[in-house]
């Protein structure tokens, strides 16, 4: 009856709820034999269905798919990601596929009713002088770090670093309140720092990227992916979003190359304040580059020759026109034009309306603006402007198609849709201010 009543609403329940069996099985009688019946309700027992979208799925960012096999002349395979919001307003992550004809007609794929959680790396490994510098950041007392990482290589895994807190713990006596503290930060940042694994059976808009460490245990949230490009041509996939764990905020970094296997990892530096850190989508003269907004109220930009530390922000952008009048941030990472950096951004003004606008920055330094829309590009109109949270249009993430801007977009935090722009036109309107 439990099985006839919930199979069809997932790709396998027995799996799920033996899975949840073998969490909980040293806590129940460990020298009893269990039947499989009993295991599968045992699980069921501790298993509980949560909807993901039950309250919003919005903030929307586009990308060029990695596999263009099957797309037509002229056509382009997109993925968008989505913040999925759900029970207890904790987001995750939720993607999406289609095509864009060479017209910029805009085609879903069906999606799947079904969505499935990925594999957590058991045993994921580390680098050694990132980890360090990380916990210099968050204050950790030099000797104790000291204590804990000289052994490890400069690679290492968990249960390397696990073993080597251990020892520590042991030999270190007395058990003092600072080492406590220390060993907590250290464990807190490994669990901060996970890989994600996915079956490549299931489909894209079946994956989800559900809070796993306890600095995001309330949410990610806006992810903004970039399709990268580094210098000799290889490709990958970033995203910056924003943890959330109840209490405060941390930037974060997601890396993929395929949409199957899955970094996260914190970043470092004194620049990791507040929330939209967007990633250009290569090197400008050899360096790293990336929009943020520090203050919460004004536009910046950095560089870096390092892809996970960021410091030394530097303010391009100030609220300038009413319709952005108390602060203005960016919607994704700058797109690349012949004529500058295409910087979609947003401005929140009287009555806490969110509009869209943009911005062009110089292809070769992009710290200078050379061009911005006095006017808003979009603005909540009509049915746009109920939802969750009422007068919001919100992107974190455009793509350039041929000779159009392909912009999806929030309708106040509640549902996303598209829209598509001339780029001639936009470019045009960017130069004459």
């Amino acid at each position: 009856m439990l099985e006839a009543d919930f199979s069809l609403r997932h790709l396998d329940i027995e799996a799920i709820w033996l899975n949840h069996f073998q969490k909980v099985r040293a806590s129940i009688l460990p020298a009893q034999i269990y039947s499989r019946t009993r295991q599968l309700l045992i699980g069921a027992m501790f298993s509980g269905e949560y909807a993901l979208e039950s309250a919003a799925l919005f903030n929307p960012s586009m990308v060029p798919h990695p596999d263009q096999t099957d797309a037509p002349a002229g056509g382009l395979r997109f993925i968008v990601s989505l913040r999925a919001t759900g029970e207890g307003h904790i987001s995750s992550i939720e993607f999406r596929t289609g095509l864009l004809t060479a017209y910029g007609n805009v085609q879903l794929d069906p999606i799947s009713r079904f969505v499935t959680l990925p594999e957590v790396v058991p045993n994921p490994s580390y680098v050694r002088a990132r980890f360090i510098r990380k916990l210099q950041e968050l204050g950790v007392e030099d000797r104790y770090i000291t204590e804990v990482m000289l052994p490890l290589d400069s690679k290492f895994t968990l249960q390397d670093l696990l073993q080597s807190m251990k020892r520590v713990r042991i030999s270190f006596k007395p058990y003092t309140a600072p080492l406590k503290r220390a060993l907590e930060s250290i464990r807190w940042l490994a669990e901060s720092n996970y890989e994600l694994r996915f079956s490549s059976k299931i489909a894209l808009s079946e994956r989800i990227i559900f809070p796993v460490s306890p600095n995001e245990s309330n949410g990610i949230e806006d992810a903004r992916f970039v399709r990268f490009t580094e210098d000799d041509g290889s490709v990958t996939y970033y995203a910056t979003y924003t943890a959330y764990n109840g209490r405060v905020i941390l930037p974060q970094f997601i890396e993929t190359e395929d949409f199957l296997n899955f970094r996260v990892l914190t970043l470092n530096g004194n620049a990791l304040q507040n929330k939209g850190m967007a990633l250009f989508p290569r090197r400008i003269g050899g360096r790293y580059a990336m929009l943020s907004r520090q203050d919460d109220e004004n536009l910046f930009i950095m560089f870096s020759d390092n892809l996970h530390h960021w410091s030394d922000p530097k303010r391009i952008m100030s609220p300038a026109f009413v319709w952005e009048a108390i602060k203005i941030g960016n919607c994704g990472s700058p797109i690349e034009t012949e004529l500058g950096w295409l910087v979609i951004t947003h401005g929140v003004g009287p009555m806490r309306r969110y509009c869209i606008g943009a911005a062009l920055l110089d292809l070769h330094e992009p710290d200078k603006v050379i061009g911005r829309l006095k006017l808003p590009l979009l603005c909540p109109a009509g049915h746009e402007r109920e939802g969750y949270v009422p007068n919001v249009v919100y992107s974190c993430g455009s793509l350039r198609h041929n000779r159009m801007l392909i912009l999806p977009y929030a309708v106040s935090d509640t549902s996303s849709t598209i829209a598509t722009i001339d780029l001639d036109e936009l470019l045009r309107a960017l130069m004459e201010v």
